[in-house]
């Protein structure tokens, strides 16, 4: 393995990713128009053999990302069924979500 990756692991969305630079990543929606660049929050930095968890020198670490398009998750079908009642309940739902292009991590 190189020596000279570099990675981040954010928060975005309510969830934790793995970022490095030029990757693609989905999270929930954000409110941000297509086109903008959003700052992330580091919780891990990893610069080759060097791994940063302090939050003192985290909170100096800019994770920088590039809005792509907001779009919307699969179709998810729900449905609950009690036998010989007569109860049916039928409900879907579509996540919305923010696809993200890091372009920096500094």
């Amino acid at each position: 393995m190189s020596s000279n990756v570099v990675y981040a692991i954010v928060k975005a969305g309510g969830r934790q990713e793995k970022v490095a630079v030029g990757d693609v990543v989905v999270v929930d929606r954000l409110a941000a128009q297509a086109g903008s660049t959003i700052e992330l929050t580091a919780l891990l930095l990893v610069d080759g053999e060097k791994v940063t968890t302090d939050a003192k020198a985290l909170a100096k670490v800019k994770v920088t990302a590039e809005v792509v398009r907001d779009e919307k998750g699969p179709k998810i079908d729900i449905l609950k069924y009690k036998n010989k009642t007569g109860y049916r309940k039928r409900q879907g739902h579509r996540q919305k979500l923010t696809r993200l292009k890091v372009t920096g991590i500094s």
